[in-house]
């Protein structure tokens, strides 16, 4: 590629960087998604729930709380996606991301239940909340993952037909 393309276009974003937008969009999508899911009763847990233990006052409930918490869950949602590139990316598909998905699941409401006042230990949820809950975090690892696993193959694929 000549030198004027190289300035006349743009150059992609590199891997991290498509990654850490890829999670901050990620979590605040899905956060938004589980909040229209507590919104209209598919499921008793709201964002919120995040922001309970550590903040004081009733606001936390109101939509403040809301806003902080599904931009809150925008961040951890980076550091979910920084951990699926760094242990799965070489995955192809979106069979792992499923995958990535359940375990997610299972270390909120079971091993870091404990932490949130606001989600009832697992045997008494609702089935509702406990299906919708479940679908929310499949098809948020399904995006996350499929989304890094993607630009991972094309970026090695394209390093590989540029070195030959």
């Amino acid at each position: 590629m000549t030198k004027e393309l190289k300035t006349r276009y743009p150059q992609p974003m590199s891997l991290p960087v498509m990654v850490f937008w890829t999670g901050l969009f990620g979590g605040i999508f899905w956060g938004l998604i589980g909040f229209i899911a507590s919104y209209l009763s598919f499921t008793d847990i709201r964002p919120n729930v995040i922001i309970e233990p550590w903040a004081l006052g009733k606001w936390k409930y109101g939509w403040q709380g809301t806003v902080l918490s599904i931009v809150l869950l925008g961040l951890i949602s980076v550091c979910a996606a920084f951990i699926y590139y760094l242990l799965l990316k070489r995955f192809k598909g979106w069979w792992m991301g499923l995958c990535y998905g359940i375990v997610l699941f299972l270390l909120v409401f079971f091993i870091l239940n404990p932490l949130f006042p606001g989600i009832k230990p697992f045997v008494d949820l609702s089935r509702d909340t406990v299906i919708t809950s479940i679908c929310i975090y499949i098809v948020y690892g399904i995006f996350i993952g499929y989304s890094i696993s993607y630009e991972y193959q094309l970026n090695s694929m394209q390093k590989k037909e540029a070195s030959t």
